[in-house]
């Protein structure tokens, strides 16, 4: 394997007896490959900064060496899983993290989730409302923790840890077969990362030479969330890369097909909790 070039640093957390809140910063020297793995916790995270480019995991056990899958917004590692993360390049990225105990997820499901490929590809780019919510509001009272801190973080805690067990028994109870090819998901993957105007369902359909019907079951099959969610995201995480540059949120937002900055800056808004200048405040003024 090759040698790491990553170094992850807490900034801020708080402990309850289910879970454990962190802010975490991850600074990269250069490309990473390391194996990382949680025996009796799952590993929620959340990116607040966009994810380095080309941050790909691999779950090796199931999948075998070869096949990488990208992290979204969202990521989670079942505990007693070893995923194998690659990146490439410098940079750094920031992210709430929540470390829930396994039996605090657990105790909501129906019996043991058979771990399978689909499933751990699932957890690995996760776009789910309520969980985004749950996390937004989790790194806030981290960053800015108030009275009554320890019990509202664990009832933040308790309401993720049963999102999360309705989003692991929903992959469970769907088909483990029925899914979209990999092909199609990057041909997916690849036209949203262009930016521009929403594609339209019709759009994507044609791309991957199937029915709307037929993409949008089989991707909610692949992906455990429906396809309109994830365009949305997706979105969002290429408007965060922009925010990044030297661009103006007005080119960001009309780069981005949106109507006016207005209608961007509301969009963004509700998806991340902030606003796009907010949010490049939060990056400009990140230490280096």
């Amino acid at each position: 394997m090759a040698e790491s070039y990553a170094r992850s640093v807490f900034e801020a957390e708080i402990a309850v007896p289910q879970a454990q809140a962190r802010i975490m910063r991850l600074d990269l020297a250069g490309p990473t490959d390391r194996i990382f793995r949680r025996e009796r916790h799952y590993w929620l995270d959340m990116c607040l900064t966009p994810r380095p480019e080309r941050v790909r995991g691999c779950y090796a056990e199931h999948w075998g060496p070869h096949r990488y899958e990208r992290l979204g917004e969202i990521f989670l590692v079942p505990p007693g899983q070893a995923l194998r993360l690659r990146t490439e390049g410098e940079g750094s990225q920031s992210s709430v993290v929540c470390e829930i105990k396994a039996e605090a997820i657990d105790r909501w499901l129906d019996g043991p989730i058979e771990w399978t490929d689909s499933r751990l590809a699932a957890c690995l780019d996760i776009a789910h409302p309520h969980m985004r919510a749950c996390l937004f509001r989790l790194a806030e009272e981290v960053n800015r923790p108030g009275p009554g801190s320890i019990v509202l973080t664990e009832l933040i805690a308790g309401q993720l840890a049963i999102e999360v067990a309705r989003y692991c028994q929903a992959i469970a109870e769907g088909p483990a077969t029925g899914g979209l090819a990999t092909w199609r998901l990057r041909r997916i993957d690849e036209r949203l990362q262009l930016g521009g105007a929403a594609p339209s369902l019709e759009e994507l359909a044609t791309l991957c030479n199937l029915s709307v019907r037929q993409l949008t079951r089989g991707f909610r099959a692949s992906r455990g969330c429906s396809i309109g969610d994830y365009i949305v995201q997706c979105r969002i995480d290429v408007a965060k890369r922009y925010l990044g540059s030297s661009e103006s949120i007005k080119e960001i937002a009309f780069a981005l097909g949106f109507a006016s900055p207005s209608s961007f800056a509301f969009a963004f808004r509700r998806a991340t909790g902030a606003t796009p200048r907010q949010f490049r405040q939060h990056l400009t003024s990140r230490p280096r």
